[in-house]
């Protein structure tokens, strides 16, 4: 350590030089698993960076700022290679976008900080526009909103919740009422039937809400079809109002909306995303989220089961609760990252909501099963 520095500066210098060695960590695995060999090379200089601004911290530590190493597979970068598998590094971005504003705010008053300010700034915008879904910033698009899925993905991550929560609940509960019998039979009964069952209710809410919301955006784009074609003049009419008030100038609203009725798919196309607010490419897939829904919650549902299927007495019981508890805090985590919430905080959460619901059941079940006995 730096002869002259404080506890406190050390302590301070010490948590800037692991958030810059764990940034610079980041971004080498979103370069290595993004597909785009630009954004690729984006991130590995973002990498780079944040690889001297840890050196620099280092060095007023009084350390070799050779001995600056990056991490590889901490808790949290465990995270981010399994998200960026499984939906790529763009749902990452706005987590970083927020982590190099929290730098900045640190560095604005740190004295020793003030050269790095800029270049977290610049950091901070490039990933915001990419986050946008351009570099360049020429098209805003929402980062967080699933496309083309017909919200399999949304039904995906919300069945494998649902399973793992409810049948490790459900099985906890009556591993608690059998366990003065010893009967673990019937343990394995309840949660493959409430496995069945659960996926086959899921998939059938989630057919017929996919279904009826299907059915209303149709008939939505049918009215506005009508429209376009007995009240030509009122819908061009109303194609300029839309984009004067997107600030465009009479004449050349005119121009566009002419242009547009000129061809009747791309003016119907045009009406239902400005009028409505739809995609005529994805109203969603009713099917595609019942089969989501329906494997996601038998995964979920599978992960309590497994350990007692493979092993007997009260150990079983055990494994099956460190097995769900594992589970809840993964996919806790990736729930936190598809809705762009704090990674740790949402795996947290979630382990701790399932772990108490499930010890409640578990005495709920154990007293239930004395006063039977």
């Amino acid at each position: 350590m730096s002869s002259g520095l404080s506890k406190s500066d050390a302590n301070r210098y010490k948590e800037y030089l692991r958030s810059e060695i764990e940034a610079a960590s980041m971004y080498k695995i979103l370069a290595q698993f993004e597909t785009d060999p630009e954004k690729s090379e984006i991130f590995e200089q973002l990498s780079q960076s944040e690889v001297r601004h840890a050196r620099h911290w280092s060095e007023k530590l009084g350390n070799p700022i050779a001995d600056v190493t990056l991490h590889t597979y901490t808790p949290k970068l465990i995270y981010i290679r399994m998200v960026c598998y499984l939906f790529g590094p763009q749902k990452i971005l706005p987590w970083l976008a927020r982590i190099e504003s929290k730098e900045i705010g640190a560095y604005v008053h740190e004295v020793e900080g003030q050269e790095l300010v800029e270049e977290e700034r610049n950091h901070a915008r490039i990933l915001s526009r990419m986050a946008m879904g351009n570099p360049d910033n020429q098209q805003i698009q929402e980062v967080w909103h699933t496309r083309g899925n017909g919200g399999s993905v949304r039904a995906a991550i919300l069945g494998i919740n649902d399973g793992l929560v409810s049948n490790f609940c459900l099985m906890m509960g009556v591993a608690g009422g059998t366990t003065a019998s010893g009967n673990f039979d019937f343990i394995i009964l309840a949660g493959v039937a409430a496995l069945i069952a659960g996926s086959l209710s899921m998939a059938t809410g989630e057919y017929i809400s996919v279904r009826s919301q299907k059915d209303i955006y149709e008939h939505q784009i049918d009215m506005e079809r009508a429209e376009l074609e007995e009240w030509p003049e009122e819908e061009e009419e109303e194609l300029v109002l839309i984009y004067r008030a997107k600030g465009i100038e009479e004449s050349q609203a005119r121009v566009i909306a002419s242009a547009l009725m000129a061809d009747p798919t791309r003016a119907l196309d045009t009406m239902v995303r400005e009028e409505l607010g739809l995609n005529l490419q994805n109203l969603g897939s009713p099917w595609l989220a019942a089969i989501s829904s329906l494997l996601a919650f038998a995964l979920g549902a599978l992960v309590p089961i497994i350990p007692i299927l493979f092993s007997s007495g009260n150990i079983s019981i055990v494994l099956s609760a460190i097995f769900s508890s594992s589970a809840l805090f993964i996919v806790g985590g990736i729930v936190s990252v598809a809705s762009g919430k704090n990674i740790f905080l949402g795996a947290v959460r979630m382990l701790l909501a399932g772990t108490l619901a499930a010890a409640f059941t578990y005495g709920a079940g154990y007293l239930l099963g004395i006063s039977i006995l």
